[in-house]
């Protein structure tokens, strides 16, 4: 390959889709836990998210890549609801609040020895000005647990303009000592966290592993990161696992002297670039996916726009009348391109799965993306057990997909 190669955007695109497990097709027989462990072996991260207006954030990645699977494979991944307890993946600080593969929880203890400098600032507080309280809540855990917040018997306080959680010293506390890992969530009921102590739910064998070295660790995650981006400059390298960029820059020297990383030049890119050195490069890729606003391919929004052309920006906490294109957009893959986004809503109760708006993007014709879109729509209502689709009149492409959807 040579020590310098250089790559075309649609080069880079193409190996980063592929990367991400969307140069595969969809299987077509019964998708079974083997399925969701290879992608999750690819994408190493799926973010979770409270917002549940459409679906919870962590099912849809992988849905973006099998298609409708039975969500309790990835439930009973977590362990959540199974018997004997036996997790394959649990919850921590990884991109944001994850679920990961329990493998890598060795690699993510520099990060659980930092709390006290590390989260935000009232949880950091509340350890430094309470530090009897901690140990009370984690007497209760390992007591009662696993327990929700509330059974700490604290009061929530009153409400205060600005802050979107209002939390209480005892949700703090749990929070804290779930950010050093002593406890984490051993199962969610209606999305509420129940903790533990890590003792009782992690497997025995994960935490009696080593602990490798803080240098060891960031270089082994970066290398995940690597490896799920296919190319990336530091930034999207550093973003995957929130490492910061002197130790991220620290790791990618380590893993260019090691072959693993080769440096690289991608047309229009102003930083450098570096190619993961087993990264598939398909001459094209045939994908059809509606994208969570957490899924991993379009969470770090400067490299969806380097990628793709597409700016992108959640805007759930956009007041409605400021909002350009709705509360929880999904972009929409097609092929190569992100070519159109919608603004879903499910209606339970009603069992339809309401359109709220659908755009497409500048330069794309409608009725290239109308009937694509309209198919994954159908499979995705289908798969959260809805029954009907309705259009909203609102968008650039409302019209045609209401249209073919009829």
């Amino acid at each position: 390959m040579g020590a310098l190669t250089r790559l075309s955007p649609a080069q880079a695109r193409r190996i980063a889709l592929a990367a991400q497990g969307f140069a595969d097709p969809r299987p077509t027989g019964r998708i079974d836990a083997r399925h969701v462990r290879r992608v999750l072996d690819r994408i190493a991260i799926l973010q979770i998210d409270s917002v549940n207006v459409f679906s919870r954030s962590h099912y849809l990645p992988v849905f973006a890549r099998l298609g409708p699977y039975p969500r309790e494979l990835l439930d009973r991944l977590t362990a959540y609801t199974a018997k004997p307890r036996r997790p394959e993946l649990f919850e921590y600080w990884a991109h944001a609040a994850s679920l990961v593969p329990v493998e890598y929880q060795p690699l993510l203890r520099w990060r659980m020895d930092r709390a006290h400098v590390e989260p935000w600032p009232a949880i950091r507080r509340l350890a430094r000005e309470k530090p009897s309280l901690l140990e009370d809540v984690l007497r209760l855990v390992a007591d009662q647990g696993p327990i929700v917040a509330g059974d700490t018997g604290i009061p929530r306080p009153a409400p205060r303009p600005g802050h979107m959680w209002n939390w209480h010293d005892g949700k703090i506390a749990l929070e804290y000592l779930f950010y050093e890992g002593r406890v984490t969530t051993a199962k969610r009921v209606n999305f509420e966290r129940f903790y533990d102590l890590a003792d009782r739910v992690l497997p025995p064998e994960i935490l009696a592993a080593p602990t490798p070295s803080e240098v060891d660790a960031k270089r082994e995650l970066v290398r995940i990161s690597a490896r799920a981006h296919g190319v990336a400059t530091e930034a999207d390298l550093r973003d995957y696992f929130r490492i910061s960029h002197t130790s991220t820059k620290a790791a990618i020297a380590d893993l260019v002297e090691s072959a693993e990383l080769v440096p690289v030049e991608v047309d229009g890119w102003a930083a450098p670039a570096y190619l993961w050195h087993e990264a598939r490069r398909p001459r094209h890729v045939t994908a059809r996916a509606l994208l969570s606003p957490f899924d991993s391919l379009v969470w770090y929004r400067e490299r969806t726009e380097r990628l793709f052309g597409f700016h992108y920006r959640i805007e759930i906490y956009t007041p409605a009348a400021k909002r350009r294109f709705g509360y929880y957009v999904l972009p929409f893959l097609l092929g190569e391109s992100l070519v159109g986004r919608v603004d879903l809503k499910s209606d339970r109760q009603a069992g339809v799965l309401r359109v709220q708006s659908a755009w497409v993007e500048p330069g794309v014709h409608p009725n290239r993306v109308a009937g694509e879109l309209a198919e994954e729509l159908a499979l995705v209502a289908k798969w959260q057990g809805l029954d009907g689709i309705e259009v909203m009149p609102r968008g650039d492409l409302a019209t045609e997909l209401a249209g073919v959807l009829g």
